[in-house]
């Protein structure tokens, strides 16, 4: 039997299951808690793995470990900022999200602010997010199948991008936030076991020996001690101060945009008290924790086994190092045979991971649109559960066709790069908005607005004009060049942009509610009120 074969199997048969669990969960949909918040009846543990199977998507499997294979030492650092990122998660947001909110993040500024213009601004930065993050996924699925199946096409693989967008959306559409949460712990449990077989395996072959293993992958990689060292990707001489500052806002988008980014930030209104929700987030940290650790023997051990030229001639981004080392290191232990069933089953996880992180991605940015804009800004207020549910089901089809057709157009991107840009806009716009509402007594609607809309357009014109869609033979449109911002990711710049547009829209505005910031000072802290809250 071949990979091809086997691996479709495999992948069919997580499709199967993951399906029958979403429609058995669609059952208990009973309304809107439910379907946004899974009826907040996940415990700590279960939303940790649910957070873990959010959180290790396509750019932390695929991309890290193929962008650790080509640059070494700079390609890790990526791991690192994934992983710190939770730190800043866990102390700033978690707890209090938790307890402020009700089923989104706009819920929290909501609480004491003019609630029309906050919504909107936090609905429109939470689907922006969510696209870029879910356009790294569908360049995975596209790179996945090209190595499987052998489709080396454009077409081929555009028509792969079209199917795992239809499933993404019907585990979205039929099992809301309890179907894609069981779809999410299955598909955590499938890759760190995958990911801890194959490191293993490769460990395995060095002895344990961790040395040797690098000493190999700097040998194979033609770059020698230097693969080793910074500067492989950043910080080269050949891009000087430009690829020092593009390491430093690299490094700030990973660690300050995880607390803004609209998926994960759901996930802390699934569980019934905020205890639970500081568990879930300690159960997280342990699991991408180790998992980030997993990454860089793939990565190491992809270099060293498979080679860097190999891995490029396959996909110039390096997305499919991971499955190519499965093959290697099975065919080198067990024969050809082993190669082919360890291809197959590592292609098989790293589907599963694809489909359960795009079901997140569409449920957060679905479940925006229906409870902020059209629910209270569209609505007033004036609209039924059942009719918000039901909006939030067409919202998914049109931001999954979205997602479709701009995965289509970023192919050849390296997807823990592209999803490097959703941090950057994330931390530029929502985590801003964010802290100042839960810190700042004196923060008002116009500093909210104002730090969404400053960091979000501030970020999306710097990638604009930036090496990602012009001017480089890796951006989107590699013919044109109207690049004139050096950076790739606009972090740097955007950040600072998103934090001082919110400080000077709140202090040029006179509206302040002392008495609503006691209100969620208390609720944040002690979560009195929030039971309340989230009931109605």
């Amino acid at each position: 039997m071949s990979h091809q074969t086997l691996s479709t199997i495999l992948f069919l048969l997580f499709v199967a299951v993951t399906l029958g669990i979403t429609f058995k969960a669609s059952r208990s949909n009973k309304d809107a808690a439910d379907f946004y918040a899974g009826g907040r009846s996940f415990s700590g543990a279960q939303n940790g793995l649910a957070i873990g199977g959010d959180y290790m998507s396509a750019a932390s499997f695929l991309g890290i470990a193929g962008i650790i294979a080509l640059s070494g030492y700079d390609g890790f650092l990526y791991s690192i900022g994934f992983l710190v990122a939770w730190l800043v998660a866990l102390l700033l947001v978690a707890e209090l999200m938790r307890n402020s909110g009700k089923f989104t993040m706009a819920d929290v500024l909501a609480f004491r602010m003019s609630p029309r213009p906050v919504r909107t601004a936090a609905g429109v930065s939470t689907i922006v997010v969510s696209i870029f993050y879910l356009l790294a996924q569908m360049v995975g699925a596209g790179a996945l199948v090209g190595l499987l199946l052998g489709i080396t096409s454009p077409l081929g693989k555009a028509l792969t991008i079209v199917g795992v967008g239809l499933l993404m959306i019907v585990y979205v559409v039929v099992g809301g936030m309890k179907g894609t949460t069981w779809v999410q712990i299955v598909k955590a449990v499938l890759l760190m076991t995958g990911a801890t077989l194959i490191t293993l395996l490769v460990l395995g072959k060095y002895g344990f020996n961790l040395s040797a293993l690098l000493g190999d992958a700097a040998a194979q990689s033609g770059k020698g001690d230097a693969f080793l060292n910074a500067g492989g990707k950043y910080a080269t001489e050949a891009q000087g101060l430009a690829g020092k500052l593009d390491l430093i806002s690299l490094g700030l988008a990973l660690v300050l945009g995880t607390a803004g980014l609209p998926h994960i930030l759901i996930r802390f209104y699934t569980v019934p008290t905020a205890k639970e929700a500081r568990k879930s987030v300690l159960w997280g940290i342990g699991i991408i924790g180790v998992f980030y650790l997993l990454t860089l023997v793939l990565g190491f051990g992809a270099a060293a086994l498979v080679g860097g030229k190999a891995i490029l001639a396959q996909d110039k981004a390096g997305n499919t190092a991971a499955p190519m080392l499965a093959e290697a290191i099975g065919q080198a232990i067990f024969g050809d045979v082993g190669g082919t069933i360890l291809l197959a089953v590592i292609a098989a996880v790293a589907f599963a991971t694809i489909l359960a992180v795009v079901a997140g991605l569409t449920l957060a940015s679905s479940s925006s649109f229906a409870h902020d804009l059209y629910a209270h800004v569209f609505k007033r207020g004036n609209v039924t559960d059942k009719e918000e549910v039901l909006v939030a089901r067409i919202s998914a089809f049109v931001i999954g066709a979205v997602a479709i057709g701009l995965g289509i157009l970023a192919q050849g991107q390296n997807v823990a790069f592209l999803v490097a840009l959703a941090f950057a806009v994330a931390a530029s716009g929502n985590l801003p908005a964010i802290l100042y509402s839960l810190f700042w007594k004196r923060f008002n609607t116009a500093g909210a607005v104002s730090a969404i809309y400053g960091g979000l357009v501030s970020a999306l014109i710097l990638v604009i004009f930036s090496p990602v869609v012009s001017g480089s033979a890796t951006a989107l449109f590699p013919d044109a060049d109207f690049a004139w911002f050096p950076l790739s990711n606009p972090g740097l710049i955007s950040i600072p942009i998103g934090f001082l547009a919110g400080f000077v829209g709140a202090r040029l505005s006179k509206e302040y509610n002392p008495a609503k910031y006691a209100e969620i000072e208390v609720r944040s802290l002690t979560g009195i009120g929030a039971e309340k809250a989230a009931q109605h």
